[in-house]
């Protein structure tokens, strides 16, 4: 008998803090024993819904119920959700593409560092020798970053559930995880208009005409944000509509791409992102590389007890994450 069929399953495994199921399950039945062999490939919580012929995809995927036939079966359960919402959040995830870092804490304190230099400090000097030379300075921030829980409530009974099939569950969990991922990209973008709370909101550029956006006006952001690189545009659907009418933006190059591929680039070579968590009137450029910090108290969370004991009635999965800006001059705000 392998060792995965084995490993005894209970509830408490979720009690660990800072672990996942699937954190524990790979310590107790590490992957690597199963380098070469059929089950290559598989991570230790796939592997246990193969020990309970679960399966949670495709035209033949199980009914809920199949999760319920053993009490060692039920208790991956709330791991199956949580993996469905990070799927979810995975696929609506817009935020790596504007975050630099991301930071795992186990509390709800965090206090981020930060470094404003001044033109000096952003180019570096010849020294001579036994001179001085110059600092950057890097201080902590004087507020804690302000961490927000999104989540949803699942409301329902396991008798309506227990006979629908688990892919059809999984979409409706992966569209809770895309409602939390577009509650973060809000959070992260007001704290890149409005600061973290430490005195640093973005700093504002107008357009020549009030209610128009030009490609002047674009250059202007671009070499306002200098020596940081413009590398990503971030703008609401009113905006966007204006960005790709302007001829530059219409470029042939740029058209076949989106054509081909969907993605939308501009002839500053930044990447454009269209976002519905914005207010009209206002564009964003960033340099992503150093511009904001995102902070999250440990993963995605489940009501285990309640999804396992009570099977579902009411159980809640939420997140907890919040922003920080790094370098705050690297990013700007174009008001149109």
């Amino acid at each position: 008998m392998a060792i995965f069929e084995k490993i005894s399953l209970e509830k408490g495994m979720y009690a660990q803090s800072g672990k996942s199921m699937t954190d524990i399950l790979e310590e107790l039945d590490p992957s690597t024993n199963y380098v070469g062999t059929e089950l290559e490939g598989l991570d230790a919580f796939s592997r246990q819904l193969k020990r309970f012929d679960i399966k949670v995809s495709g035209r033949k995927s199980d009914p809920v119920e199949k999760f319920f036939q053993t009490t060692d079966s039920a208790a991956l359960f709330p791991e199956y959700v949580s993996r469905a919402v990070r799927q979810g959040m995975e696929e609506a995830d817009v935020l790596s593409d504007i975050i630099a870092t991301k930071t795992s804490i186990n509390g709800m304190d965090y206090r981020s560092i930060t470094s404003t230099p001044n033109d000096e400090d952003k180019s570096l000097v010849r020294v001579s020798e036994g001179a001085y030379i110059p600092q950057t300075k890097v201080s902590t921030q004087e507020n804690l970053v302000k961490l927000h829980k999104r989540g949803r409530m699942l409301v329902s009974s396991y008798e309506a559930l227990r006979f629908q099939r688990l892919d059809l569950f999984t979409v409706m969990l992966k569209q809770i995880g895309a409602y939390i991922a577009r509650a973060q990209l809000k959070d992260a973008v007001q704290v890149l208009i409005n600061g973290d709370g430490n005195g640093n909101p973005c700093g504002e550029i107008a357009t020549s005409a009030k209610g128009a956006i030009t490609y002047d006006d674009m250059v202007k952001l671009w070499a306002e944000l200098s020596p940081y690189e413009l590398n990503t545009i971030v703008a609401p659907t009113d905006a966007m509509c204006k960005l790709l009418s302007i001829s530059e933006f219409k470029d042939s190059n740029s058209k076949l791409d989106f054509h081909a591929t969907g993605r939308m680039i501009t002839p500053l070579g930044a990447k454009l992102i269209h976002t519905t968590a914005m207010d009209s009137g206002t564009v964003i450029g960033i340099d992503k590389s150093c511009a904001l910090e995102m902070v999250q108290a440990g993963d995605i969370v489940t009501d285990y007890d309640k999804l396992i004991d009570r099977q579902l009635e009411r159980a809640t999965i939420s997140c907890i994450a919040g922003f920080a800006k790094i370098f705050p001059d690297a990013s700007k705000k174009l008001t149109y």
